[in-house]
């Protein structure tokens, strides 16, 4: 499971975009925690330090402890990240305070795994889906999401809920939404309609050979 990591916060006032601008440029990220049974809490983050977070990070959906200077430590839950369209700069974080009791819904990578039999007998292997939307617990929250394809034939589906989800983890999407599938390539499809077109040459007896 993922495990949360810690990231030092201040207290600020709620102010206007221009006190927010210089606060940007002097390497924080306004932010906000929400939830949690208690009144939104503006804070600031160093810039640098959350954007080196989240580029090791697998996804965007991850837990954090902050620690909030004064206040003392929260579990919460990276709900939204705003970003600067023409320079990506982080502009806004919304964090979301939870407690082990809460839960969560978060959209994590979907990764294959295993040697699928349909693609050793020429077929292709098409991930239909990248990323999948799940709820569960802080506690049981992984990092990302494996599906197993080895199983897989030619013509061959995987379906959600076919799949194995970690203890606590619970699919968003229906059971029978595709995860993967093994195609047959445009060349083994080409040769079955040649094979299916060619005319069958004519059976000589013996008797029509003789006349």
């Amino acid at each position: 499971m993922a495990k949360p990591q810690t990231l030092k916060a201040e207290g600020r006032a709620r102010t206007g975009s221009g006190v927010l601008k210089q606060m940007r440029r002097e390497g924080y990220v306004p932010s906000v925690i929400y939830g949690g049974g208690s009144d939104n809490q503006n804070i600031k983050i160093d810039a640098k330090t959350f954007r080196d977070m989240l580029n090791h990070a697998v996804s965007d959906s991850f837990l954090v402890t902050l620690d909030i200077e004064g206040t003392g430590s929260q579990l919460a839950f990276l709900q939204d990240v705003q970003h600067n369209a023409l320079t990506n700069e982080i502009l806004h974080v919304d964090f979301l305070a939870v407690d082990q009791k809460t839960e969560i819904h978060a959209n994590l990578p979907l990764e294959l795994t295993g040697n699928a039999l349909g693609v050793a007998e020429g077929g292709l292997l098409e991930q239909m889906l990248h990323s999948l939307e799940v709820s569960c617990l802080p506690k049981d929250l992984p990092e990302s999401i494996s599906a197993d394809v080895s199983g897989l034939e030619i013509g061959a589906a995987l379906h959600i809920g076919e799949m194995t989800f970690p203890d606590g983890v619970k699919p968003a999407l229906n059971d029978d939404v595709v995860v993967a599938i093994v195609a047959k390539t445009r060349t083994a499809m080409s040769e079955d309609a040649e094979d299916e077109e060619a005319p069958t040459e004519p059976v000589v007896t013996s008797e029509a050979a003789a006349e």
